[in-house]
């Protein structure tokens, strides 16, 4: 599975424009004074003004090689978490992957992961050309097992790991929808950001077939892209 778009909400559109354009460095599709979006790799990442402040996790996939060169090339542009003792990057053992994390200009918590099981080298410097695509979204829920049976029936995606009482996720290494149960774990690692449901929409490509995808109020609403 692979996030082809994905559509945020923010109410500080310009700050956003400005970081990801500026200060990251990504292509800029489209823009207009209450939309943007930029080219991540494989995927678009927009985000539509909102008057209210939204709460999301994201990430993006880098090359399985390049973590601690994408985390020097961060570090010049913007403040990465310190998750304890003063280390910046997270090694998660059952996943095979390595992570750091950083706030977008919204303060949602954002992240570079490194899977190692994709054995994705990249032999060149890194630079934002380098980031793969958009790896996960968010997707609170208090039904995990409901909420990954419906995806796995209209995106024919699959369960991957984690478990359906706290922490579930679903999808493939390239892209993951993450199933936290925010009433069992309220904030996203390694932050006190309160995990809480906020609309998105994403159009994804799984088993060579695009699916447009909204979630609002907890609820999914999947279309088939003709």
């Amino acid at each position: 599975m692979r996030f082809k778009k994905l559509k945020l909400y923010t109410h500080k559109l310009e700050s956003e424009l400005k970081f990801y354009s500026e200060t990251l460095g990504f292509q800029i599709i489209e823009q207009n004074t209450n939309y943007f979006s930029v080219k991540v790799g494989w995927s678009e990442l927009a985000f539509e003004k909102t008057e209210r402040k939204c709460t999301y996790h994201y990430c993006f996939l880098i090359p399985s090689n390049k973590l601690h060169q994408a985390l020097k090339w961060m570090e010049k542009r913007t403040d990465i978490l310190t998750i304890e003792k003063g280390r910046k990057t997270q090694n998660f053992e059952t996943w095979n992957a390595d992570s750091f994390y950083f706030y977008d200009a919204s303060g949602n918590i954002a992240e570079f992961i490194a899977r190692h099981d994709l054995n994705n080298h990249d032999l060149d410097e890194f630079d934002s050309s380098k980031v793969l695509g958009i790896n996960e979204i968010g997707m609170p829920t208090t039904h995990i097992k409901k909420t990954s049976d419906q995806l796995k029936t209209e995106l024919q995606t699959e369960n991957w790991k984690g478990d359906m009482d706290r922490f579930g996720t679903n999808g493939s290494q390239e892209g993951i929808f993450l199933l936290p149960n925010y009433q069992v774990k309220n904030s996203w690692f390694p932050t006190s950001l309160k995990i809480k449901p906020e609309s998105f929409e994403a159009v994804i490509v799984n088993k060579e077939k695009e699916y447009h995808l909204q979630y609002k109020n907890e609820k999914i609403i999947t279309t088939p892209c003709l």
